[in-house]
Parts: structure tokens; sequence; C-alpha cells
């Protein structure tokens, strides 16, 4: 599983009809490895899976891995609350071809630390599929302690973690604490940056549907020793990342995304999209436009 610098997290077209418009996924794909995207997340909570199917879930794995035709990664989010229906999403994104799987902290029910090594170590057991951890406790309820993230990373096919708890001091501790293949990303787009500079990956991100090439450039200059270039893209694409989570997950994106040409569609129920020009996302879009001369149309 190679994730790269740079993975989107893929949002998920929908039709007039709210069902998924695979022709539009099409598109989406081939415009997010055009620019930018080392690896695909699918089925994450940016894609909406909450509200899709096990067989939406299946048949969206199953073409989003045939558009990427081994270009790219495709990483399945088959993780959830359920230990045994999640090896059952994992078992199945292994038969369909995914390159790895990305598993939730359990939300809900809320375990203890020792029921999240345990559900993890499990599902891990089942597959022999590379694992990203994912904690996000402002999902969850709950946070994956850096003490169990470096528990969890002796097994052998649990390699990554993406971290969405805004703790940079936990994440330094997971960094020193696994080996060197082991590997930290941010789950959230404006700590990318500082995460790179304390040993991070890079980022599991929603911003890069419409900047990945500017993230990168951000990764490829602080890497190369140009920290002055790469702290100035990040300062100038702040107003984005904070945009791009102005509202609830993923309805900003989509919003960006229609603005940009790709008609994604809206979000389903119980998200509601933005049915009237929204005048701080437009002069945002419209700001970095102007800025990085984005020609996405």
């Amino acid at each position: 599983m190679k994730l790269g610098s740079v993975g989107t997290a893929m949002v998920t077209p929908f039709n007039d009809k709210g069902e998924i418009d695979y022709e539009v996924t099409t598109l989406l794909i081939n415009h997010l490895i055009e620019n930018g995207t080392d690896s695909l997340i699918v089925n994450g909570t940016t894609g909406e899976s909450p509200t899709l199917s096990e067989e939406e879930k299946e048949q969206l794995l199953a073409h989003s891995i045939s558009i990427a035709d081994g270009r790219i990664s495709v990483i399945a989010g088959t993780g959830s609350n359920d230990t045994q229906a999640s090896i059952r999403a994992t078992i199945r994104a292994e038969q369909l071809g995914a390159d790895g799987v990305m598993l939730v902290v359990p939300y809900y029910n809320k375990p203890d630390q020792n029921g999240m090594y345990e559900h993890f170590k499990t599902i891990a057991e089942n597959t022999s599929l590379p694992v990203l951890l994912y904690n996000i406790p402002g999902r969850s309820g709950v946070n994956l302690s850096a003490e169990t993230v470096i528990r969890l990373s002796k097994i052998t096919n649990i390699v990554a973690v993406k971290e969405a708890s805004g703790d940079l001091a936990q994440m330094a501790a997971i960094i020193e604490g696994t080996d060197d293949g082991f590997s930290v990303y941010s789950g959230d787009d404006a700590l990318t940056l500082p995460l790179l500079a304390i040993g991070g990956s890079g980022v599991i991100s929603v911003s890069s549907h419409i900047v990945g090439l500017e993230m990168q450039r951000m990764i490829y200059d602080f890497h190369n020793g140009n920290t002055a270039n790469a702290a100035m893209l990040h300062l100038k694409l702040m107003p984005l990342f904070q945009a791009v989570f102005s509202k609830p997950n993923p309805v900003p994106i989509k919003y960006f995304l229609k603005m940009a040409g790709l008609p994604v569609g809206d979000v389903r129920l119980p998200l509601v999209g933005i049915s009237d020009v929204n005048s701080y996302l437009d002069l945002t879009m419209q700001t970095f436009k102007q800025q990085f001369d984005l020609k996405m149309e």
C-alpha cells in the first residue's frame, strides 16, 4: 500500500435522484489522479459512508479500483463499531482488489483502550491487506491513545495511522514510539505542515479535491529545504482549509467541486447541502482561483 504524501478522502458523487453517479465518479477519480492525489480513500467519512448501503459500498469500491487501474492505491474504508461487520467488509475489499483498508475507531459504543486494541488486532488478523488506523475522537467519542497505536504498530500489517485528534503532542509520541516503517498521516489539512515538521508522512486530505497540486508543492518544498516557501503556501492555503470545514464535511467540498465544474451532486440526509449562493464559500473559491491560477472546468 503506497499512500504517498497526499491521500484524498474521496466524496461520493450522487445524481439528482440521490443515487451514486458512476460517470461523475470516473471524472472525479481521473481529476484527482491528474491533480496531486497519490492514493484514494473510498467509503470514508467524506464519502458519506454512514449513508451508503453495503451493496453501494462494494459497487463504489469495485468501480474506483477499476478506474484507478493501478495508477494509484485505492484504500477501502471498512471500519465500523461492529468488529464482525468490519471483518466481513475487509475480506470483501480484499476480494475486490483494494490495496489496503482504513479502520476508524469504533464510534458510539466507546470502547476502552484494550477494547480498541482487540478490535483492530482481530480485524488485521483476518486480512493480508495493509491496515491504516483512523483516529478521530471528535466523531468517535473516544481517543485512540499513542500508547495503543504504538502497541498496534507491532502487528505486521498495521502500517499507518490517520491522526485527526488535532493533538500534535500525541502525534509526536506515536512517531517517536514506532518503527521507521510505520507512517503517521494528518487527518486535518491545516496540520499537514506542522506534522511534517515533527516527522509525519503526509495527509489524508479533503481540500486536495481542488488544491492537491498546491499541497504537493508545499510538501515537496518542505522536504527539499525550501521551508520558507512551504510556510508561505501553508498560510495561503489556510483560509481554504478553514472554509472546507466551515460546515459539516463534505458539504463545503461538494459545493466547491460543483463551482469548479465537477457536478458531484448534493449530500444525503441527515446532512443538508447549500441551497442558496454562499458568499463566504464563493469568495474563498474566487480568491484561490486568482492566487493559484486554478483552471479546473
